[in-house]
């Protein structure tokens, strides 16, 4: 296995900026952030109707600094609204509003081509993940993917009530598509090592299938392809760390939560070792 070596896959439109960016560490613990990015590609954006600051508050933006000290980073730096890699490729691009929380994204639906070209870059991604996986897997013989995603909790508003904490955990964690007996010793002391660490000095509010359950692909992708050997952890942070609707960060608040995510890495590890 190469340790830290950078992979960029670059825009073929020619963007100076990459779209994925794949760091690889001495370690079995991944940390991905594959909502993290907002790029649309020139093609795309001229046929969107939806405004870029509508666009970016359903992305995740700043993601990828939460996982900054992960041995092993994966960061998408293309929007989900040009292709979401969460989703099962049939469903990766949004063509209705249905599909994206009832917005009109595009002025002018996108043509087969346009289609083809996103769904070769879900291709493409799922391709590398899972080479990237194997060879972890075969150094190490299991692996743990900290799937790392954000979530709005003032949707009614920027003055109105955010969301009842009740509904809302700081960060949920999603266990649907694993398989929760077996990766228990895995995920139960990930989940008390980030209860454990604190924001603005109280601790982090940390529940599993509240607001979400991790449903999503990625997650999905790791459990069927990796069974006995991989490990995918969805964990939603609240926007607790951004201004939700105008996109200003709270860089206090990332470097805080980038540190109680990085605390889990060696308690992942040992956890994985034990894991027949």
């Amino acid at each position: 296995m190469i340790v830290n070596k950078r992979i960029v896959k670059t825009d073929p439109e020619g963007s100076p900026e990459g779209w994925t960016i794949i760091e690889l560490g001495d370690s079995p613990v991944v940390g991905t952030a594959i909502h993290s990015g907002t790029d649309v590609g020139r093609a795309t954006r001229s046929l969107m109707r939806l405004a870029d600051a509508d666009r970016r508050r359903e992305e995740d933006p700043f993601t990828e600094h939460l996982i900054a000290d992960f041995p092993t980073q994966i960061v998408v730096h293309r929007s989900r609204f040009e292709v979401d890699l969460n989703r099962a490729r049939e469903h990766a691009v949004y063509l209705s509003p249905e599909q994206s929380w009832g917005l009109e994204v595009w002025r002018q639906r996108p043509s087969e081509d346009m289609v083809k070209a996103s769904l070769s870059f879900h291709d493409a991604y799922y391709g590398a993940l899972k080479h990237v996986l194997a060879g972890i897997e075969r150094r190490y013989g299991g692996f743990v993917l900290v799937d790392v995603h954000s979530y709005n909790h003032r949707r009614d508003g920027p003055k109105a009530d955010p969301a009842s904490p009740d509904l809302a955990p700081d960060i949920n964690i999603g266990t649907f598509s694993m398989d929760r007996k077996r990766w228990a010793p895995v995920v139960d002391p990930f989940i008390d090592a980030l209860s454990r660490r604190r924001l603005d000095g109280r601790n982090l509010d940390v529940r599993s299938n509240v607001a979400f359950q991790g449903r999503g692909e990625q997650t999905r992708f790791v459990h069927a392809g990796f069974p006995r050997t991989g490990c995918a952890i969805a964990v939603e942070f609240k926007k607790i760390f951004m201004d939700e609707w105008s996109g200003v960060p709270d860089w206090g608040a990332i470097g805080q939560l980038r540190a109680a995510l990085a605390s889990t890495v060696p308690v992942l590890e040992q956890a994985l070792r034990g894991v027949a």
